[in-house]
């Protein structure tokens, strides 16, 4: 098996029904492409999208008055990949839990 680059890990996948295969090659060919358009997109590689879109993260806050669950600030890097695939970046904060 070949990987885009060798960046990623693959294993074998074993399907014996055909709508199984069917979904599965279905899947692989929309994640290549998303792939592409991401590339063509941000004029980057995938391999820098990944990484950069990689540091972004949630984090849950625990405290006497709840819990909040945010995302960590976007650097420049990270939102202009957002913006130019046309994707709204995600909100500060996602979940508010009060006691």
């Amino acid at each position: 098996m070949r990987s885009r680059g060798g960046d990623r890990l693959l294993r074998p996948v074993f399907h014996r029904l055909e709508h199984r295969i069917r979904a599965h090659v279905l899947l692989c060919w929309l994640a290549l492409l998303l792939i592409r358009v991401a590339e063509r997109r941000t004029s980057t590689t995938w391999r820098r999208i990944a990484i950069e879109l990689g540091r972004v993260h949630a984090v849950t806050l625990t405290g006497s008055a709840g819990s909040a669950v945010h995302t960590t600030p976007l650097s420049t890097a990270q939102a202009g990949i957002l913006r130019d695939c046309q994707v709204t970046p995600p909100p500060r904060i996602t979940a508010l839990d009060l006691v």
